[in-house]
């Protein structure tokens, strides 16, 4: 099927599908179910992604969306995005002369408001005085993602501190022994479940005298990224029915960021 659409800012560029096209490739790319070319359910999926479009209100010149979301759900429970944002992270990090898999992390959290979609499964933040979901994400020193954990808002950074420390091992392959943090995941409890995983849970505390805006080390890595994420609409408030469509959307958003730095770079095969 030939495109004659005008292009989107969203849409991805020939040098980026070279580089996505084995990680989408689910069935073969001309199997005789497939009626719209895959590149274009790709890019319905990144406009939906950066504009925070709803599914049903699809530009008419990309494929149906109901067509573009049963694509999307098959790439979501298939993880794909996870893979490739742990290739990405390690071609961007052979660039910058660093080991491929990083020896320390960040943890962090945002919290976003709830949606009549996401609102049966959402929690009340206390300190942000908001209901909704809290999204537990890992970085490594350049911003990078590595984990997404996704839980109701009431629940606390420090009892996350588990699951992120596993997922964080098997993205890395076990080479993750620190990990920052701000003051929600002090205490001997936290640092004791990050021990269990071959982690040192280092909390970067504020300073008591502090006036004003104050950089603080490593925690402004993570704070970054998630300002990165929060540009892409749809992951301005939880719209998904399904947590783990907010996470995979997540990866989704930070593969794209991670993808047009290595672009810039000319780090993908025909750059």
């Amino acid at each position: 099927m030939e495109v004659t659409r005008r292009a989107y800012p969203s849409d991805v560029t020939d040098d980026e599908w070279s580089f996505l096209l084995p990680y989408l490739l689910l069935v073969r790319e001309d199997a005789a179910q497939r009626q719209y070319p895959l590149r274009e359910l790709f890019n319905a999926l990144r406009y939906v992604v950066r504009t925070g479009c709803t599914w049903r209100y699809l530009p008419h010149d990309l494929p149906p969306w109901a067509t573009c979301y049963q694509q999307w759900a098959r790439w979501r429970d298939a993880r794909v995005f996870e893979a490739l944002t742990d290739d990405l992270r390690q071609v961007l990090r052979l660039n910058e002369a660093r080991p491929a898999d990083p020896s320390a992390v960040i943890f962090d959290s945002r919290t976003l408001q709830s949606t009549p979609e996401s609102g049966h499964r959402a929690g009340y933040d206390g300190a942000k005085r908001r209901k909704g979901s809290k999204v537990h994400v890992a970085v490594d020193t350049l911003g990078h993602l590595l984990a997404a954990v996704v839980t109701p808002a009431n629940e606390q950074d420090r009892a996350q501190v588990g699951v992120l420390a596993e997922e964080v091992q098997v993205a890395s392959g076990q080479s993750v022994t620190l990990a920052y943090a701000d003051q929600g995941y002090t205490g001997e409890v936290p640092a004791q479940t990050a021990e269990q995983h071959g982690i040192a849970l280092q909390v970067v505390k504020l300073g008591h005298t502090k006036r004003g805006f104050v950089l603080l080390p490593r925690r402004w890595v993570v704070e970054r990224s998630l300002s990165w994420s929060a540009r892409y609409k749809r992951l301005a408030r939880d719209y998904e029915r399904l947590a783990v469509s907010l996470q995979q959307l997540h990866y989704l958003a930070f593969a794209g960021l991670m993808l047009a730095k290595a672009a810039g770079l000319n780090l993908l095969p025909g750059a």
